[in-house]
């Protein structure tokens, strides 16, 4: 006698709830709608989350998987870095640290705004996609009509955030960060430069031939400073760009988080809420990435076996990213604090142990690769 075995795959409805805005919450919604997810998009009724001048730098194996898993970002809207050049005080002395690869590029530098109009309007396309505007904030009402799967929270302002997300390892750097972009006469441009000076790290970004951005962290502790203070230690510390304009200036304070639960039931804290760091080393936004990596894929694992999402997928997040972000958020403190102790007892012993690793070609390698994979333990 033989037995017939039919094998039915069921299609389960996945919904999940984004609540937050930007970057981080619309790139999240476009990944979990290339699985076929049903997604929820709270945001406050706001045109833009971001100025013109702000970008960001996403490196090589991030810039990657996010062409591949989330969207295809367009060749005219990203420029690519193959060299870095790290200076203390004064750009006409020896180089402290040097990274470039000839066969490959470092990373790549982004404007914020371009990217978050080509993921909204790629996301509005979609059926799995509905955008709402929040009117008031999230509370227990909207939490017990319990019709999501996951709700993943990125808004550190609102109910959620308050309520569930408290507890965290914090620090204030007590710096601004100011943005803007430079124009200038026409050179190649494909070599972003970071000096550390007396009032803080100054980095210079290419983002085109003729346009370069600039981020500024500047300790104000013992001394404020006001736009055209800003604008003269930019002039003052131009590593070699004609300048022809100076855009308008930017600016928001600079701290440290580490939070200590990823999760509360089926509510995930991400983003900046889970980590925010220094942006000296440019890593804050790679860290999300990295994040949603490892995130998307036990999200696929879960799909390709046939079972709803739930919260045991967000306790094993925490379990693979908590560690790794939290010692890799300590490592950029750790830099930030030596170039301080530097700057103050001015024996400049960091500095030399940075030239150091730099004419190690293996240490320079390493941290290369650290720099764009993250932590792997």
């Amino acid at each position: 006698m033989y037995h017939l075995i039919f094998i039915v795959k069921i299609k389960i409805i996945m919904n999940v709830c984004i609540i937050g805005e930007g970057l981080t919450a619309l790139s999240l919604a476009k990944s979990l709608i290339n699985k076929k997810i049903n997604v929820h998009y709270y945001h406050k009724n706001r045109n833009s989350n971001f100025s013109s001048n702000r970008t960001i730098g996403i490196s090589k194996s991030n810039f990657e998987f996010f062409k591949e898993k989330i969207f295809q970002i367009s060749k005219n809207d990203y420029w690519k870095i193959n060299r870095i050049e790290i200076y203390t005080d004064k750009i006409d002395t020896e180089n402290l640290l040097k990274f470039e690869n000839d066969k490959n590029d470092l990373f790549y530098i982004i404007k914020n705004d371009e990217l978050l109009k080509s993921l909204n309007n790629e996301l509005i396309k979609s059926k799995l996609f509905k955008k709402m505007i929040l009117k008031k904030d999230i509370n227990e009402r909207f939490l017990n009509k319990k019709e999501y799967d996951l709700i993943i929270n990125c808004d550190a302002s609102n109910f959620l955030a308050k309520k569930y997300f408290t507890k965290k390892i914090s620090k204030n750097y007590y710096n601004l960060a100011y943005t803007t972009i430079l124009t200038h006469k026409k050179i190649e441009n494909n070599t972003a430069t970071q000096i550390f000076t007396k009032q803080g790290p100054i980095a210079f970004l290419p983002i085109s031939n003729i346009e370069t951005s600039v981020v500024y962290s500047i300790d104000i502790k013992n001394k404020k400073f006001d736009n055209t203070d800003v604008i003269d230690l930019i002039n003052k510390n131009n590593p070699k760009y004609k300048i022809n304009k100076i855009n308008k200036l930017n600016s928001f304070e600079l701290s440290s988080s580490n939070l200590r639960n990823y999760y509360h039931k089926n509510i995930l804290a991400f983003g900046d809420m889970l980590h925010r760091v220094h942006p000296l080393a440019g890593q804050g936004f790679n860290m999300t990435i990295r994040d949603l990596r490892i995130l998307t894929k036990l999200i696929e694992d879960k799909i390709e076996l046939g079972i709803q999402l739930d919260s045991y997928i967000l306790d094993e997040f925490e379990k693979k990213t908590k560690g790794k972000n939290f010692v890799f958020s300590k490592a950029i403190d750790l830099i930030y604090e030596s170039f301080n102790l530097d700057k103050k007892i001015q024996n400049k012993s960091f500095s030399k142990i940075l030239k150091g690793i730099g004419k190690n070609k293996n240490l320079n390698n390493y941290f290369i690769k650290l720099a764009d994979t993250g932590m792997n333990f």
